[in-house]
């Protein structure tokens, strides 16, 4: 079994790259993040004619998050609870694995009003999960977490340290996640790589190796010990022929 996620940075734009990565990467299960579609507006029968079911919680040129299966799945939760005005998060169930895809905040910076409502949402987040989900079964939360949770996480930490991402109040946040009992899958197999799923458009940031790590497949423990391969699929932050990239690469685990 494949799984995946993927902030695609605007359906509109993106649909033919994402059917081009579908069709090389032939995922079972996909987080999608940042679709700016509205749910009336998603292209279902596209995605069904490559052979997915698509769940989605929309938000017309916004945020907007969907789940791609190949298998048919069950929805347990649209919108973040005290927070559905953005369409920022979705619980699926397929069999027994509970899939989880968010779009975190970006908070933009310390100074702006967006910051503290990053903040909010986190506990928000992490409130419900610690209610909802169950560590010792099959659960997967995926998704743009707009944090780097440590030093390896970006590209020049030193630079950025105490701004956005890199905030002290952002890290434990994320770290709170992982007490509920999720796993940060990639780091877990790659203990000490420095490695990036997020760069910039500006200034050649991708050639220059001047990403971030904010995507992210958290897995409790049970799942984590069907997990056999975890990568950042940067292949998929270049171009293909005509069609432009997200600033965001997949990432992609393989499960037994």
């Amino acid at each position: 079994m494949r799984i995946a996620t993927w902030n695609i940075n605007g359906l509109t734009a993106r649909q033919s790259f994402l059917e081009h990565w579908l069709a090389a990467r032939s995922p079972d299960l996909v987080g999608i993040q940042e679709i700016k579609t509205a749910d009336d507006k998603f292209p279902h029968m596209a995605f069904a004619a490559a052979g997915y079911q698509a769940v989605t919680h929309g938000q017309k040129g916004w945020n907007g998050v969907a789940v791609l299966s190949r298998e048919r799945v069950e929805i347990v939760q649209r919108g973040l609870p005290g927070h559905e005005e953005s369409a920022r998060f979705l619980h699926v169930r397929a069999g027994e694995l509970d899939f989880i895809t968010v779009y975190c905040p970006n908070g933009k910076t310390l100074q702006h009003e967006d910051f503290p409502r990053k903040l909010e949402w986190y506990d928000a987040l992490a409130d419900h999960l610690a209610r909802t989900v169950d560590p010792s079964k099959p659960a997967v939360l995926c998704g743009d977490m707009n944090v780097c949770p440590a030093p390896l996480d970006s590209w020049n930490d030193a630079l950025f340290a105490g701004q956005i991402f890199h905030t002290d109040a952002e890290r434990s946040r994320f770290r709170r996640l992982l007490e509920i009992g999720f796993v940060d899958a990639f780091r877990s197999l790659h203990t000490d790589a420095r490695t990036f799923s997020w760069w910039d458009y500006r200034a050649g940031a991708f050639h220059k190796g001047q990403g971030l790590r904010i995507d992210f497949l958290l897995a409790t423990p049970t799942v984590m010990k069907r997990v056999r391969s975890v990568e950042i699929d940067r292949d998929y932050r270049k171009k293909k022929d005509a069609l432009v990239p997200s600033d965001h690469a997949p990432v992609l685990a393989d499960l037994e």
